[in-house]
């Protein structure tokens, strides 16, 4: 009961601290804009880092989740796009895990339902952070999206991406239409993810080009099932596994869109397979490649400097 009401408020206390401190500094930062690029996204990022290493912490250190890492460790300081499958909130929070250990915390970008920029606190924050704003509807996205990906080669913006490519978060109701599309079409039919949409992966490709060094594959596995974010914070979970693998944005080259679907579809067929595995052995196979986070070790905000 106490470490509930102990997470609880510390809950309370992060959206405090985002709402009354992180985002006046962040409104601050576009009246220094005009004057310094570099300084706004700087303070931006700071704010990010804060904030998002407290939820690290939380989840780490406060609720002690162990969160395993196995496949491929990555170079730190690359320009990357990470596509991960899609269970749960939690999810995001096991990104923030990864991102902390590639010391990319405050440089997470996300796609974002279009309404979140209205809520106070958080939609306002991203809307700084450069987040991408989506109503699904690539004909009205697409203007917005081109011009986000430009202002991010043009100021070198740097850049973890990530894209939830199957749109939204896997219930047995969504599931069951996912697998009915995919036997209609002839296409692998899933048993634990969902049909991925590869337009939008494809568009993030094209372009980004060159200024992204790699493409990150993620599949996250909840043992003894699918967690929520409240769950994790209420120290109902013990453990949560991440399995990476790193693709060199150089294999991208030159694919022509079908390919890439292909490769977006095979890819999610790999994870579909990795998670039913994962229901069996209750573990990803590897060995464990990033270490988890020692109880007593400190977490440092990083320091606010241009990027």
């Amino acid at each position: 009961m106490f470490k509930t009401a102990y997470n609880f408020s510390t809950c309370v206390l992060s959206f405090s601290y985002l709402i009354f401190i992180l985002n006046p500094i962040q409104m601050a930062s576009a009246f220094v804009r005009p004057f310094s690029k570099s300084t706004c996204r700087a303070m931006n990022r700071w704010c990010a880092t804060s904030l998002w290493s407290m939820w690290v912490s939380m989840a780490e250190k406060s609720a002690k989740i162990k969160v395993r890492f196995t496949g491929d460790t990555v170079p730190r300081g690359e320009n990357a796009i990470l596509v991960c499958n899609h269970q749960s909130m939690a999810d995001v929070m096991l990104l923030l895990c990864f991102a902390w250990r590639c010391g990319r915390l405050g440089d997470m970008k996300f796609y974002v339902k279009d309404i979140i920029k209205y809520f106070p606190g958080v939609g306002w924050g991203m809307y700084f952070l450069d987040m991408i704003y989506v109503k699904r509807n690539w004909a009205k996205d697409k203007g917005g999206i081109k011009k986000l990906f430009a202002k991010y080669i043009d100021e070198k913006i740097p850049l973890f991406l990530v894209s939830f490519l199957e749109g939204t978060r896997v219930t047995p109701p969504k599931l069951e239409k996912a697998q009915a599309f995919a036997k209609e079409r002839g296409k692998y039919v899933p048993q634990h993810s969902l049909v991925p949409r590869t337009k939008g992966f494809v568009a993030t490709v094209a372009g980004l080009g060159e200024y992204v060094d790699a493409v990150y594959d993620i599949t996250i596995g909840y043992p003894g099932g699918i967690k929520s974010l409240m769950d994790c914070y209420l120290h109902k979970v013990d453990r949560v596994e991440v399995h990476v693998r790193r693709y060199d944005a150089t294999e991208f080259t030159n694919k022509s869109e079908a390919e890439l679907n292909q490769w977006v579809f095979d890819r999610f067929q790999e994870k579909d397979e990795r998670l039913a595995a994962f229901q069996q052995t209750g573990s990803f196979e590897g060995e464990d490649t990033y270490p988890t986070i020692a109880q007593d070790e400190k977490y440092v905000v990083a320091p606010m400097k241009a990027s």
